[in-house]
Formats: structure tokens, C-alpha cells, sequence
């Protein structure tokens, strides 16, 4: 019965302490880590060093096996120590910073050193950004007042969204530093065709009249010469018919007078008498003539006709990393004079044209790629060129004008995706008739009285934009424009009039693998 009753006992005492350590509060990770214990041996007769890192604004517990006396902090404004008893001390963050502690006995002797780092507690912010990127292995970690982001995420918006979750709980963005990798790659090949096809006709049609008559007695004479109003002349000056031939001298008969002295046959004896006046029996004849024209009416025709075409073809292809700009230029620079200096020389300011690429490339995440593109095509031109007239006619100088086809935009496409970014179709039609005012209006007859300038322009540009992401290669896959190229011998360029070296197919080495000049991933 006795033994009956010891085992009752000792179930009913297990019941109490299971039901006693169920009912005790159970400290979380975080709980345990804001109610840190530090344990400081002295056992071994040295002084004990530990370095532990406090959250701001948080404490510690150091648990001293032995008893301590005095507690030294070297800066007090990051970290402050409260001794509660010989054995335990309090050390709480108050800034951040680095400081150091020192624990001595009444005798003196050092008993413990600890070196403590206040930081920013960012376990939250881990978690946080652990919850928000759950395919990331995001680690963000507190140096003084900075907070630092590493590890990897599976794009750039990924990262610029961990910046902004860190920046607002750091109070500033100056104090994130993100050094987060892209999982992706993060080269982009931007290859941009640019095709331009123009057409232009111009053409000219005008009649130039001319007519001399005698009315009672009266000589009349008229003419037209009508301009082309669009260039202000002929497209070729020396092109043309004329029909008819009106003299107006006709109508203004010339004389000729012959003056000789009688009885003298020498002809300076003659001369010398006639300019002495010393002469006698002078002889005077007057002869009128007139000059003699088929007709009196006369007719230039000119009809002239012009037709351009110009075709533009550009595929520069260009690769950048994401985040960073890259640029392209296919053409030149022409000065352009600006101002002048305190000597009075003239200061010069070139200018670019030709076909020019600058694109900025963004990557998302896996095949998505946006882009900021920036593209243009530009020529010389006289149409809006300046003229600066000098001293002289010889020092004039001209400053061409820029023809600018440019588009400018931001796109989003996936790899290998293309896009046609921007399109232009002009038609320019213009048309001047130049008349006699008046008799234009006849009919039939008014068309000798006219001249017509016509002009038609037509326009259509295409860009188009392809992005590919792309990862380095061999050198070997590569094939350049200059690979196998021999320079012929001087015999083959004066007997046989080759440019380069001729030979059979199997010695070139030079081998691409893509078509189209590039390695796509």
C-alpha cells in the first residue's frame, strides 16, 4: 500500500511539472535575440574577450561568473552600461557606432573585454523582403548606418523594388547600397534597321516671247522672260528651243558718212589736210542702211523635266550592358562657325550627321527587355544653309543645313522580339505658275504666257528594332569582313587587272557560324 502511494506521488508531481512547463511563456527567435544573454567565463585566470553586436535601441545581459566592480565603456554615447548586480550588467544601444567594455574587480584586475557593434536590427527587413522576392536569396545586412543588399534576384525591377523597401525603412536612400547581382543575363545586342526609300520630280514648262514692229512711223518692241517661282531658274539654263528671230535694230537704220578733199589721191596727205582745215573742195557722202530679219516675232520654249531617287539601307548593330548607354555613329562632322574670339578668330563647333544610334537597355527578367532608344538619320543639305558674305565676293562662305529624320522612345520587347518604332510617309506637292497678267487668262493663246514649276516629293522611312540578350563567345566563332583577303601581286593588277588575290575556296579559314554576323544565346 505504501509503495502504492509513492508512485501516485510521483505521477502527480510529473502531471504538475508537465502542466507548469506548459503554461511557461516560450520565447520566439526574435524574443530571445532582444533579451540577448552574454556569458562571460573567468575560470581560466585570463581575462575573457568576446565581440557581440547590438541592435539600436536594444540591450544585452553579461552574466559574469564572478564578481565585478567596476564596468568601463569607452563611449558612453553609443553604448551604456547599468551594473544591476556584481555578476549581471545591462549594456543597452544607443547609437550606432563601435565601442568597446572592460569588467574589473575590487582588486583591479581585468576580468572580461567585449567589443560591441551598434547597428540597425535588420532581421525584420530580411524577413520582409524574404515574404516580398520568395525566388531571391536576398540578405540585407547593417554596417553603422548603411544598409547593404546582397545576393542575387531574378531581375533589375527586383532589385530597384528591394532598394525601395531598404531605402524606407534606412530613412534615406543615401544610406542603401545595393549591390545585388541578376541572375539573367544582362548584355543586350540592339540591332536597328533603318530603310529609307525617296522620290522627287520636278518639272518646268515656259515660254519666252519677243517682238519688234513699226507702227506709224514708231518702232515697238516687247518681250516676256516669266521666272520658274519654286528655284527661281531653269533647272538647265542651257536647254531650250527658240522658234523665229525679232531683230528690233531693224527699225533704227545706221548711216555711214565718207568725206574727201578734191584733187589730192594721197590718203594721209588727205587725212593730214582735212585734220589741219586747211583742205578745199571738200566731198561729204551719207549712206543709210538697215538691217534685214527674217521676221519680227521670236519664241523660246522650255520644257525640262528632273526625277531623283535616293535609298537608304543601315543596320547598326550595337550591345551594352543593362543600365548602361551606348552609342553608334556612321557619317562625320562639318564646322560650323560659332563666335569669335578676343583676336578675331572665328570659333568652330562641329557638328554630327549620318546615321546615329543611342539606346539604354534595361533588363526586367527573363526575356523581357525594356529599352530607351534614341535614332536618327541626317544629311547635308542646301536647303536653309547659311551664307556668311565677306570683304570680298571670294571670302563668302556657306554653312550647309541638316536634313534630320530622328525618332526617339522607350519600348519593351523579349528577346528576339522586333518592333517598328517609327514610320514616316510624306508627300510634299508644290506647284508655281508664273503669267503675264492679263492675257494668262486667253484661251489657247494664254498658254504662251505662262510658265509652270512643278515639284513632287515622296518620302517613307521605316525603323525597325530588334533586342536580343547575348552572352560572350570564342573568338573563333567570329568572322570579320577582312578574313581571307589577299592583296593581289603587282603582275595581277597590271596584266590581269585584279583588285585582290584569287584562290580556291578551301583556303579560307575564315568561317561564321550565324548569318548574320553575331552569336545569339
Amino acid at each position: 500500500m505504501r509503495r502504492l502511494t509513492q508512485i501516485w506521488l510521483c505521477l502527480a508531481a510529473a502531471s504538475l511539472a508537465a502542466s507548469a512547463a506548459s503554461a511557461a511563456p516560450q520565447l520566439s527567435d526574435d524574443a530571445a535575440n532582444s533579451a540577448r544573454v552574454v556569458v562571460v567565463s573567468t575560470k581560466n585566470g585570463t581575462p575573457a574577450h568576446q565581440r557581440i553586436t547590438l541592435g539600436l535601441g536594444k540591450a544585452a545581459i553579461v552574466e559574469i561568473d564572478t564578481d565585478a566592480r567596476d564596468v568601463l565603456v569607452s563611449n558612453p554615447d553609443i553604448v551604456d552600461a547599468v551594473v544591476r548586480t556584481p555578476r549581471r550588467v545591462f549594456l543597452m544601444g544607443q547609437k550606432g557606432g563601435q565601442t568597446n567594455a572592460f569588467f574589473f574587480d575590487a582588486q583591479g584586475k581585468q576580468l572580461a573585454s567585449i567589443d560591441i557593434r551598434v547597428e540597425k536590427d535588420v532581421t525584420d527587413l530580411t524577413k520582409l523582403i524574404n515574404m516580398s522576392f520568395p525566388d531571391t536569396d536576398i540578405k540585407a545586412t547593417a554596417i553603422n548606418d548603411t544598409v547593404v543588399l546582397t545576393g542575387h534576384v531574378g531581375s533589375a525591377a527586383e532589385s530597384l523594388r528591394a532598394q525601395d523597401i531598404t531605402a524606407k525603412f534606412a530613412g534615406d536612400d543615401k544610406k542603401v547600397v545595393n549591390v545585388l547581382q541578376i541572375r539573367s543575363s544582362d548584355q543586350v545586342m540592339l540591332k536597328v534597321r533603318v530603310a529609307e526609300m525617296e522620290r522627287s520630280v520636278a518639272k518646268q514648262f515656259g515660254i519666252d516671247l519677243s517682238s519688234a514692229m513699226m507702227a506709224a512711223g514708231v518702232p515697238i518692241a516687247f518681250g516676256t522672260s516669266n521666272q520658274f517661282g519654286l528655284v527661281g531658274h531653269a533647272l538647265n539654263d542651257l536647254s531650250g528651243g527658240q522658234v523665229g528671230s525679232a531683230c528690233a535694230s531693224q527699225f533704227l537704220p545706221t548711216g555711214t558718212s565718207t568725206t574727201t578733199a578734191t584733187g589730192i589721191n594721197n590718203v594721209s596727205t588727205n587725212a593730214t589736210l582735212l585734220a589741219s582745215g586747211t583742205a578745199t573742195g571738200i566731198t561729204t557722202t551719207l549712206t543709210s542702211t538697215g538691217t534685214v530679219c527674217p521676221n519680227n516675232l521670236q519664241g523660246t520654249v522650255k520644257a525640262l523635266e528632273q526625277v531623283g531617287l535616293m535609298h537608304t539601307l543601315a543596320e547598326p548593330n550595337l550591345i551594352a550592358v543593362s543600365g548602361e548607354t551606348a552609342k553608334f555613329l556612321a557619317g562625320g562632322e562639318f564646322p560650323v562657325p560659332v563666335s569669335r574670339d578676343r583676336d578675331g578668330n572665328i570659333t568652330l563647333e562641329f557638328k554630327q550627321f549620318g546615321v546615329g544610334l543611342s539606346f539604354t537597355p534595361v533588363v526586367l527578367g527573363p526575356g523581357r527587355i525594356s529599352l530607351q532608344l534614341s535614332t536618327e538619320v541626317s544629311e547635308l543639305t542646301n536647303t536653309g544653309a547659311y551664307t556668311l558674305q565677306g570683304s570680298t565676293s571670294s571670302t563668302t562662305t556657306t554653312i550647309p543645313a541638316l536634313s534630320v529624320r530622328r525618332a526617339e522612345t522607350t519600348v519593351e520587347v523579349p528577346s528576339g522580339g522586333s518592333f517598328a518604332i517609327a514610320g514616316l510617309m510624306q508627300h510634299t506637292t508644290k506647284q508655281v505658275l508664273d503669267a503675264f497678267p492679263g492675257v494668262k487668262d486667253m484661251p489657247v493663246l494664254g498658254a504662251l504666257f505662262r510658265s509652270r514649276d512643278f515639284s513632287n516629293d515622296e518620302t517613307e522611312l521605316v525603323v525597325l528594332v530588334t533586342a536580343y540578350l547575348v552572352k560572350p563567345t570564342q573568338e573563333a566563332k567570329f568572322a570579320a569582313p577582312t578574313d581571307g583577303f589577299v592583296p593581289p601581286t603587282d603582275l595581277e593588277t597590271i596584266l590581269l587587272g585584279r583588285l585582290n588575290a584569287v584562290y580556291a575556296q578551301d583556303k579560307s579559314s575564315a568561317r561564321a557560324e550565324a548569318p548574320a554576323g553575331y552569336i545569339v544565346q
